[in-house]
């Protein structure tokens, strides 16, 4: 993905993409070799880069700094930050400050939780030039609110709430929606409602792309198992057998070998 268009396009052909959730500038490197469509830098750095017990802790600081390193990594990739808690709450001329410090950091695309509030707020950052990606479903920003890690949108009125928030991104100016833990035929019925592109988390198969936080699908977190994710390889055990093989190298006096130092 280099554009916004591409985005729309995908969903034209329907071509499934894949986005994946990165931190940092190593990391980013790396996708930028793959065939990783796009790259989020998500508020859930709070929680997987920082240790916070949730998103609500990211800053607008956080935000951009991990975007700027990002951007620096990322190639021709296209970069979708997100607007952390409260930013988009406290007025339109902070929350327009916020867009301003994370295009500037190297966002192509800001992400905004929820509809509700916020229809004439996506409209004024799309007229001012800046593309806003949605999110609906389970919305971390709001998770005391939700009681909890909740499937989304198993009742009848959840279920029509969730469509119409949709709409409302939709007709805002959202160039696609996240949807995050809601059922698969809801799912389904939304990416087929919608003109834009959805990405699922936890929303099954019937979504335009899908999206997993890279450390996530890479296994390094071995306590963290929710039915959604699958883990593409087995990060936290390599790099545990890594680092203690190290060590007993070292202890040993196995490493460093002449071969590895200079005359």
């Amino acid at each position: 993905m280099k554009t916004i268009l591409d985005f729309a396009h995908k969903k034209v052909k329907k071509e499934k993409f894949s986005m994946v959730t990165c931190y940092d500038y190593g990391m980013a490197k790396i996708v930028a070799e793959s065939k990783v469509d796009t790259i989020l830098v998500g508020d859930s750095l709070a929680q997987v880069i920082h240790g916070f017990p949730n998103t609500l802790h990211a800053t607008i600081e956080m935000m951009a700094l991990h975007t700027a390193a990002v951007a620096r990594g990322a190639g021709n990739k296209f970069i979708v930050a997100d607007m952390p808690f409260m930013s988009t709450r406290k007025g339109l001329e902070t929350a327009m400050n916020d867009v301003q410090k994370l295009m500037v950091a190297g966002a192509h695309a800001v992400k905004i939780e929820n509809a509700d509030g916020h229809a004439e707020l996506i409209k004024h950052i799309v007229e001012s030039g800046v593309p806003v990606m949605g999110h609906l479903g389970l919305t971390p920003q709001s998770i005391h609110q939700l009681g909890g890690p909740k499937i989304q949108g198993r009742s009848q009125s959840g279920a029509e709430k969730l469509m119409n928030d949709a709409f409302i991104m939709e007709q805002a100016g959202c160039f696609s929606i996240v949807l995050e833990l809601i059922p698969t035929v809801l799912a389904g019925k939304v990416t087929e409602a919608l003109k834009i592109p959805t990405i699922g988390i936890g929303a099954g198969v019937e979504t335009d792309g899908q999206v997993l936080v890279l450390n996530d699908m890479l296994g390094m977190s071995p306590d963290f198992n929710p039915k959604f994710l699958k883990k593409f390889s087995q990060a936290h055990d390599n790099t545990l057998a890594a680092l203690n093989l190290y060590a007993s190298e070292v202890s040993d006096k196995s490493f460093p070998k002449p071969e590895n130092g200079y005359e």
